[in-house]
C-alpha cells in the first residue's frame, strides 16, 4: 500500500530556483515526464502552455499557471545522489519553466463522507520559498481549480482543454450579477456563447426546481439587431417571447415600443427639437397631452388653440395681398377651404363648450358660411374674396379668443409619465401651442411637427410606436419583463433588424430605460425591498455604446449610450444584469466596459482589440491573453468574477437547431447546387411591402398605356381651367 508521503513524492516534477512576485522559476527534474504524465493516478498530459501546477507551502497550495517551457544548458547535470559534480565539464540540456501565481489552493475534509475537498482562493497567501517541490495536480485538485467551489458549481458552459477536460461551471449569480462581456471577431463562436448561456442555464435551473414541467422565474430579454435569435429558441415553445416589426407570422407577437412612453429626452433626440423655440415648446406639448390625459385639459382651452390658429392663417393670407386669396382659382380655392373649416369646425365645438360661448360659436359659423354663399358662383367654384370678407371673420373669432380661458399647466404632470395620449395629435396641439403664443412661433414648430409626421407616417415604424388598439403600460411590462412567475415564459427575444436604422438607437435605447426603472421601481415597492433578478442581452454591442463624445449631446445614439452606461453603473442594485456581446470591444464605451467584472474572450485579431483586453487582466497573468489571436472556434478564455482564476474554456457545442442564425454563407455548397435556394422576389416584395391600393404601378395591356382611373379627381375639376 503506498503511503500518502509516497504518493506526494510521485507528483514532484521539479523544484523552486527563483521567485518574484509575478513569476516563479522552476527547475524540472531529469525524471520528469515530457507528454503523458503516470503519476498522478490516471494518464494526463504534462503541464503546457496555460496548464497548471501546483507548490505546497504553509497556507496550502499556490496555483501557478505555467507561461513559458524551454530548455537551458547546464556545465554539469543536477541528477540526484550522483557524485561527480563538477567533474564533467560538459553542457547537460536541463528543462525550465516559468509559472505566473494565480491563486491559493486549500484543503479541508468533509465531516459526512470523510474526503478530502479542495477549494480555490484568489491570491497569493504565502509565496514559496527556493527548493521547494513543484507537483503535478491531481483531478481532484484540478476540478477544484477550474471549477470553483461546490457551491457554485450550478451551470456547466464547458471544458477546460488544459486541464484535463474538467468540467467548467459557473455560478450565474457571479455571472450575471456584476455585468457579462462576451468579446470575440466574427465566426469565433462568441453569439453560440451568447445563447448557450442563456439555454444552459434554464436548463440547469429547471434540473434544480425538478417535477415533470418546470418554470423557472428566470427573465432574459435579448435585444437582437440582426435577428440571429428569433428561431434559437423554438424548441422551448410558449416559453419564449418572440418580437418583430410588423408584419409578423402567428407564433410572433409584433414589436411595440408606444411613443407614449418615450421621455421627453427620447422626444427631444428622435424629434431632433433645436434648444431656443422647439424643444420648449414640444415639452409643454407633452405634458399637456398626458397631463390632459389623466386630469382633463379643458375643452375651452383647447378650442382657444384651434381658434387662434385660424386667425394665424387669415392674417398670413392678408398678409399676402389679394392675389393670396383672390385672382385665380387655386387661391380663391384655399380660402374657400380654410371658411370652410371655420364654419365646421366652431359648429361642431358648441356642443362640448359652456353655453356661455354657444352665441359666439354660432355666430362666427353663421358668418364663414355667409362669405362662402355670398362668394359662390356655383358647381364648387368661387368668385374673388375681399379683404373684409377674411378680416370680419378674423374679428369674430379674436372676440371670442380674448373670452375664452388659456390652458393652465397642470402641476404633477412630466413630460417623462408613462401615460397615453394620442401620440397623431401631437403635431396638430404643437401647432396650436405656437399660434396661441403668437409671433414667428409658427414658422419654428411647423419643420418639427412635419419630422413628427414623417416619422409616424413610415410603415415600418408607424405600428410600432403607434400601434392602433394601443396596448396598456401594464400589458407592455409583462410582455416585454415578463408576468409573475414568468408564466408567460423566461424569455423575451426582440428582433430589431427591420427597424429603420434612424430609430433604431431609440428604440433599444427607450426599451432598456423602461425594464431597468420598471425594476427600480419594483425593488421600492417590494416589502423588503428586494429586487427582481433579470438579465438584459444586447448583441453587437459596439453599434449602441459607442466611445466618443458626440457633437450633439441630444442625438439618438448619444442617449442610447448614456442609457447602457447608467444601467452599467447602477443595475446591479435594483438586479439588472447586463450581456453585451461585441466583436469590436475598442470602439465601446470605456465606463460601460470598465463595470463589467466578467469576461469571456474568443478570439480577437485586431490590435486595439487585443491591447483594450489586455489592461482587463493582472499583469501576472497576462500571457493568457497572447492565445487570443490564435483561439479556435469555440474557445474562450474566461477571467473575472465569475471565477477565482482565469481560465481557457472550451465552450459546449450545441446543436445546429439551437445556435443563432449566424453561421458564415456557404458560396461554394449555393454555386455548385449543393444546397438549393429557392427565388421568388415576389414573396420578398410581399413582406416587405405589404399590398395596398397604388402599391404596384400598372401593367400595360397589349400596348395600351395604363389604365384610366375609374373616376377624375374632383379636385382636378376644381383647380382646372
Amino acid at each position: 500500500m503506498t503511503s500518502a508521503i509516497e504518493r506526494l513524492a510521485e507528483l514532484v516534477i521539479g523544484s523552486v530556483e527563483s521567485v518574484a512576485p509575478g513569476e516563479i522559476r522552476i527547475q524540472l527534474e531529469l525524471e520528469a515526464p515530457h507528454t503523458t504524465a503516470l503519476n498522478t493516478g490516471t494518464p494526463s498530459s504534462f503541464p503546457r502552455l496555460n496548464s497548471y501546477v501546483v507548490i505546497p507551502n504553509e497556507a496550502g497550495a499556490t496555483v501557478a499557471y505555467v507561461h513559458w517551457i524551454g530548455i537551458e544548458r547546464s556545465p554539469y547535470p543536477k541528477r540526484a545522489g550522483l557524485k561527480d559534480f563538477g567533474l564533467i565539464d560538459l553542457p547537460f540540456p536541463l528543462r525550465k519553466m516559468w509559472v505566473a501565481p494565480v491563486g491559493t489552493l486549500r484543503s479541508r475534509r468533509d465531516s459526512a463522507s470523510g474526503t478530502v475537498k479542495y477549494e480555490l482562493s484568489r491570491g497569493v497567501s504565502a509565496f514559496p520559498s527556493v527548493g521547494d517541490q513543484v507537483l503535478i495536480p491531481t483531478p481532484e485538485q484540478i476540478d477544484a481549480i477550474v471549477g470553483g467551489k461546490d457551491s457554485e458549481k450550478r451551470v456547466r458552459i464547458g471544458a477546460s482543454p488544459l486541464a484535463a477536460d474538467a468540467a467548467i461551471k459557473v455560478d450565474p449569480d457571479k455571472l450575471f450579477g456584476r455585468h457579462l462581456a462576451v468579446l470575440g471577431n466574427t465566426g469565433s463562436g462568441k453569439s453560440c456563447s451568447v445563447a448557450g448561456l442563456i439555454r444552459w442555464s434554464l436548463e440547469a435551473s429547471k434540473r434544480e426546481i425538478g417535477g415533470e414541467n418546470p418554470t423557472p422565474n428566470a427573465r432574459f430579454i435579448v435585444l437582437d439587431p440582426n435577428g440571429e435569435y428569433s428561431k434559437a429558441f423554438d424548441d422551448l415553445g410558449g416559453q419564449t417571447r418572440v418580437f418583430r416589426v410588423p408584419p409578423v407570422a402567428d407564433d410572433v407577437r409584433p414589436l411595440d415600443v408606444p411613443a407614449w412612453l418615450w421621455s421627453g429626452h427620447e422626444w427631444t433626440a428622435v424629434a431632433h427639437a433645436q434648444p431656443g423655440a422647439q424643444r420648449p415648446l414640444l415639452m409643454q406639448g407633452l405634458r399637456e397631452l398626458k397631463g390632459g390625459n389623466i386630469h382633463g385639459v379643458p375643452r375651452e382651452a383647447i378650442v382657444r388653440r384651434y381658434l387662434g390658429s385660424y386667425v394665424i392663417r387669415i392674417v398670413a393670407l392678408l398678409n399676402q395681398g389679394a392675389p393670396a386669396f383672390s385672382g385665380s382659382v387655386p387661391a380663391r380655392f384655399s380660402a374657400a377651404r380654410l371658411l370652410e373649416g371655420i364654419r365646421d369646425d366652431t359648429l361642431a365645438f358648441v356642443d362640448d363648450m359652456d353655453v356661455a360661448y354657444h352665441d359666439a360659436l354660432r355666430e362666427i359659423s353663421v358668418a364663414a358660411s355667409q362669405v362662402l354663399d355670398d362668394r359662390s358662383s356655383g358647381n364648387g367654384y368661387f368668385n374673388d374674396f375681399s379683404f373684409d370678407d377674411l378680416e370680419g371673420v378674423r374679428d369674430q373669432i379674436q372676440a371670442l379668443i380674448r373670452d375664452l380661458p388659456e390652458a393652465v399647466e397642470l402641476m404633477g404632470t412630466s413630460e417623462d409619465s408613462p401615460t397615453y395620449f394620442d401620440v397623431n395629435q401631437l403635431p396638430a396641439h404643437l401647432e396650436q401651442i405656437a399660434t396661441e403664443q403668437g409671433g414667428n412661433l409658427a414658422a419654428f414648430i411647423s419643420t418639427l411637427g412635419l419630422r413628427i409626421k414623417s416619422m409616424l407616417a413610415d410603415q415600418r415604424l408607424g405600428p410600432v410606436i403607434s400601434r392602433d388598439p394601443p396596448t396598456t403600460f401594464e400589458n407592455w411590462l409583462k410582455d416585454y419583463v415578463g408576468d409573475d412567475g414568468a408564466s408567460n415564459g423566461p424569455l423575451a427575444v426582440i428582433d430589431l433588424s427591420l427597424v429603420p436604422a434612424e430609430v433604431v438607437h431609440i428604440v433599444v435605447a427607450v426599451t432598456a430605460r423602461l425594464i431597468f426603472e420598471a425594476l427600480q421601481r419594483y425593488r421600492r415597492a417590494h416589502p423588503e425591498g428586494k429586487p427582481l433578478p433579470t438579465v438584459l442581452v444586447l448583441e453587437e454591442a459596439h453599434s449602441f455604446i459607442k466611445k466618443g463624445g458626440d457633437i450633439d449631446a441630444l442625438s439618438p445614439s448619444h442617449l442610447c449610450r448614456e442609457t447602457f452606461e447608467r444601467i452599467a453603473r447602477e443595475g446591479r442594485k435594483f438586479g439588472l444584469g447586463l450581456v453585451l456581446s461585441s466583436q469590436r470591444p475598442s470602439e465601446l464605451s470605456p465606463t460601460v466596459l470598465a463595470q463589467c467584472n466578467t469576461f469571456l474572450l474568443h478570439r480577437l485579431v485586431n490590435d486595439a482589440d487585443q491591447g483594450l483586453v489586455s489592461k482587463l487582466v493582472p499583469d501576472n497573468v497576462g500571457g493568457l491573453l497572447k492565445e487570443l489571436p490564435s483561439l479556435p472556434s469555440r474557445q474562450a478564455i474566461l477571467l473575472g468574477w465569475a471565477t477565482p482564476i482565469p481560465i481557457l474554456v472550451e465552450i459546449d457545442e450545441l446543436p445546429d437547431a439551437h445556435q443563432p442564425q449566424s453561421k458564415d454563407p456557404d458560396f461554394w455548397d449555393v454555386w455548385t447546387q449543393k444546397s438549393p435556394r429557392d427565388l421568388n422576389w415576389q414573396d420578398v416584395i410581399a413582406e416587405w411591402m405589404p399590398a395596398h391600393p397604388g402599391a404596384e404601378p400598372p401593367i400595360a395591356d397589349g400596348g395600351d398605356g395604363p389604365a384610366e382611373p375609374d373616376a377624375p379627381d374632383p379636385l382636378l375639376n376644381i383647380l382646372g381651367d
